[in-house]
């Protein structure tokens, strides 16, 4: 579908909260000192053997941070991804300079999602009633709903256009803004409110992580420092680094960005989803590559366009093996600079991809690349990672990848403009 240029999607504002800070333009400032955000699991406590010992913590939010929310409405609402998205967006709309009115809110859509949900709420309760035999909370099941994420950041922003909850496993937040791109151009809102929140670090979920090897275990037992772990695209990876983390990322129309007098420095230029039918956990490198390559023609470039890569890159041994083929056949053997984002924050779920995606745009403004740290290089991933540190580049056109479990595939290609 041809989109008319006064409906493509910009983007006016963002935030994120990620194991690297709070604070944005603090995170930042780590990510491009190529420090790690990866630390000891500490989100409870464990129990002799278990199978994962470090993870991507967002560091503890000072409850000044949300004066939005009363300490009566923090105490109902008391899974972290609550408070992480409505602080992430809430944030992301006051960097837009939007204020939704009684005006604005019928044409304001919200597609902010997550992989996992409030599942926190659901285990505690159900420890509770076995071990007191005390009834859930009355709020349980409400912070289990994984579209109430959503329902609630509409309820405080005033959001009243279309609503709906994109969940893609690991591609769920990059997808969210793929949908509400669809929106925009659709004449459906105006504006949307995207992005993704998780906090995946609840025992069981950890353990089958472990169970299913996808989660880091070091190798025969080796004590390795928690820093060192995720290393996506390196000889020596083995696993991701479970974290957590929201993204919150506004696009608009550019015609309503013009109306209103909103600043922005990049649009969503082209993108596609696919889906690989083949298995439940590996990625297919056809539909892969035919992901990337849409997303590319989407926006009307030819691969020699994309002067970077942003890679979904977890740090398994297969999924970073399949992306890097896959990114090898688009390219024609020469890929760009790939930046792994992952080696600096872990793997966040549904969150990830918009976390990323905010790294890649400030990038993109900034003309730097992050590094992916942490790389022994693999002769088999002959990849230009940006291992050396921070990197000056201009970049006018990146492509960002997302894959999620199910074989969901989402990518896009974004411009500064």
């Amino acid at each position: 579908m041809t989109v008319p240029e006064n409906k493509k999607a910009v983007i006016v504002g963002y935030d994120a909260i990620s194991p690297l800070g709070a604070d944005l333009d603090r995170q930042w400032q780590r990510a491009l000192a190529g420090e790690s955000g990866i630390g000891p699991l500490t989100r409870f406590p464990l129990r002799d053997g278990f199978p994962v010992a470090v993870a991507g913590q967002v560091p503890d939010i000072d409850g000044e941070s949300y004066p939005f929310l009363s300490p009566r409405h923090q105490a109902a609402w008391f899974s972290p991804v609550f408070k992480y998205g409505l602080l992430a967006v809430t944030r992301a709309l006051a960097r837009s300079g939007v204020d939704i009115d009684a005006a604005l809110a019928p044409r304001v859509a919200t597609t902010f999602s997550s992989a996992v949900g409030g599942l926190d709420a659901v285990l505690h309760a159900d420890r509770r009633l076995q071990a007191e035999d005390r009834l859930p909370h009355p709020y349980t099941n409400p912070n289990s709903c994984i579209n109430m994420i959503g329902g609630k950041i509409a309820m405080h922003t005033g959001a009243q256009g279309p609503i709906l909850a994109t969940i893609t496993a690991c591609a769920t937040g990059l997808t969210s803004m793929l949908v509400g791109a669809m929106l925009l151009a659709q004449d459906r809102a105006d504006m949307v409110i995207c992005g993704a929140v998780d906090c995946a670090l609840v025992e069981p979920i950890v353990a089958g992580f472990a169970t299913m090897n996808g989660a880091y275990t070091p190798k025969d037992g080796q004590q390795e420092a928690p820093a060192v772990a995720s290393r996506p695209f390196s000889l020596n990876r083995r696993g991701f680094v479970i974290s957590e983390g929201a993204g919150a990322v506004i696009l608009a129309t550019r015609e309503f960005a013009h109306a209103h007098g909103l600043h922005y420095a990049a649009e969503l230029a082209g993108w596609s989803m696919t889906s690989d039918a083949h298995h439940f956990v590996m990625p297919h490198m056809e539909t892969v590559r035919r992901c990337m390559g849409e997303a590319i023609s989407d926006a009307g470039l030819a691969p020699c366009d994309i002067d970077a890569v942003n890679a979904h890159a977890t740090s398994t041994r297969v999924g970073d093996k399949v992306e890097y083929d896959a990114l090898t056949a688009v390219f024609n053997g020469q890929p760009p600079p790939v930046s792994a984002n992952k080696s600096q924050i872990g793997h966040a779920m549904g969150a990830s991809s918009a976390i990323e995606t905010i790294l890649a745009l400030r990038g993109m403004e900034e003309g730097l690349l992050l590094p992916t740290i942490n790389l022994l290089f693999d002769p088999e991933i002959p990849l230009d990672c940006v291992a050396e540190g921070t990197r000056q580049l201009d970049q006018r056109h990146i492509l960002k990848n997302a894959f999620g479990f199910g074989g969901c595939n989402a990518c896009a290609v974004f411009r500064r403009t």
